[in-house]
Parts: structure tokens; C-alpha cells; sequence
């Protein structure tokens, strides 16, 4: 195409989760300067609730904060999107983002550099992390340097580790090979429509593919494909249908529809990723 004008432009690569992970602090701070010019900002007063360097919080329309909250962006900017609600002594640090019709549960921590999409339910302890739209985080647990997906949800004293007892780097297998990620700090990677039951233990640098159920009373494998049901005791395969009819269910819940080039979606996620799941050691 020699008529076709050519651009240069600087840009960030992205190869691997960790490195989302590593590159949203200075994203939350970029687009924070975007939308701030570009959005009425709703801040104002609210009893028993500090702002920490407020020129660097933005709220948006209808936010509810409730007293005891602390908003700290004094290492980095905090963008509170609209009809957020933030109950009693939950603490957010800067960078931060917390998208529309979220809720941020009593006492929650949520360290510097975490992202969270719009309709999620956030709780415990969190840093470093990016969680999509959808999701449930709501419960007491530590959840860092990690990288969700939407209509995730993590029960009730769900925890990463993300730092190795050695101190050392840490290796992530990707597509039935170990990378070595050249990083200190690597917690939990999990797929869309994937959940963990309550309690549930996720090891340095752990894997959980699309639609799998994860449960059991130690530490599950760190990687789990796509589909997978069971935990440390015992794996087989989340049946296809029973999976999209559970999606539909969740979504239901939350008035969003699955369509059906979502279920083929999920049909065609399940075929790929067939060969993972044998060399595991599942069934079909």
C-alpha cells in the first residue's frame, strides 16, 4: 500500500497479564488528566469522610460516601465514577479507579494502583490489580498484583500470594510453557466467568482459564485451563452447556443478556482450549 500515509508513535507494549499490571499506574494518572478536563467533577463535602489532596479526586454524579471513609491521593490521583458507593471506613489510596455502580464494602483497603470496572463489588484488601467489569471481590481476603476478568467472583476469604518466600522472580506458564516473567511481584491471572469458593488459596504467579470453578482445601494446581472444575484434591471438566446455562443465570442477575454470539463464544473458547485440558488430565 505505497499511497497509505505512515505514523510513528510512541506506545506501550503489552505482552503478558504482569505487564498490564505493571504499566496502570501510569494509565490511571493519563487518563485521570483526560477525563478530568473532559467531566464535571461532583466533589464536595461529606460528613465524617477525608479527602487527602483533593484537587486530585474526582467524583462523579450521585456518589455515596459514607463517614469513616478515607480518600488518600497524595502518591496519585483517584477517579470515582458515577452512582459509586463507598460505605463506612473503606480506605482508597491513589492511583485508583472505581468505575460506575460499584460498591466498595466496609472497611475495604484498596492500595495505589488498582483498577476496578463499573458494576463490581469490591472488599479486603487489594493493590496493584486490575479487576473488569462484573466482578465480586466483596470479602475479607488479599487480593494482589493480579489481574481479573469480568463476572469473576471470589468468595469469601479468597487469597493470592504474589510474592515468592525466596524473594526471587517468578515463572507463569502460558500456553502449556513456563515464562519467566522477570518479576518480583505476580499474583493471580483468572479469566472471565470464573469463580473460587470460599477460602480458596491461590499460589505465587497462579492461572485460572475462562468459566472454571475453583474450590478444595489446599492450594490448587497454578494453572488451571479454561473449563476447569475442581481444585488440589480433583480436576475434571466443566460441561459446556452447564457453563453458559450458569453465565446466563449471573447475568440475568445483573439485567445483561447473553447473547447467543456469546454462547458460541464460549462453544468456540471450549474447543480451543480442549488440547490444555488433556495434557492435565481431564476428561472431555
Amino acid at each position: 500500500f505505497p499511497e497509505m500515509p505512515i505514523k510513528e508513535v510512541e506506545c506501550t507494549f503489552i505482552e503478558y497479564p504482569w505487564d498490564l499490571i505493571t504499566h496502570n499506574r501510569e494509565e490511571i494518572i493519563k487518563d485521570f488528566k483526560k477525563l478530568i478536563n473532559e467531566s464535571e467533577n461532583f466533589i464536595h463535602e461529606y460528613p465524617g469522610v477525608y479527602f487527602l489532596n483533593k484537587k486530585d479526586i474526582y467524583l462523579g454524579k450521585d456518589v455515596k460516601i459514607k463517614p469513616g471513609a478515607v480518600l488518600d491521593a497524595e502518591d496519585g490521583p483517584i477517579f470515582i465514577g458515577e452512582n459509586v458507593t463507598i460505605l463506612h471506613h473503606a480506605t482508597i489510596q491513589g492511583p485508583a479507579f472505581i468505575g460506575e455502580n460499584s460498591i466498595v464494602k466496609m472497611n475495604a483497603t484498596i492500595y495505589h494502583n488498582t483498577s476496578v470496572g463499573k458494576v463490581s463489588k469490591i472488599g479486603g484488601e487489594i493493590e496493584d490489580t486490575i479487576i473488569h467489569s462484573y466482578s465480586n471481590k466483596q470479602h475479607n481476603g488479599f487480593l494482589g498484583n493480579s489481574y481479573l476478568g469480568s463476572w469473576v467472583n471470589l468468595g469469601a476469604g479468597t487469597t493470592n500470594s504474589d510474592l515468592k518466600n525466596n524473594y526471587g522472580t517468578i515463572r507463569v506458564q502460558i500456553n502449556n510453557q513456563m515464562v519467566e516473567s522477570g518479576k518480583q511481584f505476580v499474583g493471580l491471572t483468572m479469566g472471565d466467568h470464573s469463580k473460587a469458593a470460599i477460602n480458596t488459596s491461590f499460589n505465587t504467579g497462579a492461572v485460572v482459564g475462562v468459566s472454571s470453578n475453583v474450590f478444595g482445601g489446599t492450594f490448587p494446581p497454578r494453572y488451571l485451563p479454561s473449563f476447569s472444575w475442581g481444585g488440589s484434591e480433583a480436576l475434571t471438566t466443566y460441561d459446556i452447556d452447564r457453563s453458559i446455562e450458569v453465565a446466563e443465570r449471573v447475568m440475568q442477575r445483573r439485567n445483561v443478556v447473553l447473547t447467543d454470539i456469546d454462547k458460541e463464544l464460549f462453544r468456540t473458547v471450549f474447543k480451543l482450549t480442549e488440547k490444555e485440558r488433556r495434557d492435565k488430565g481431564l476428561p472431555k
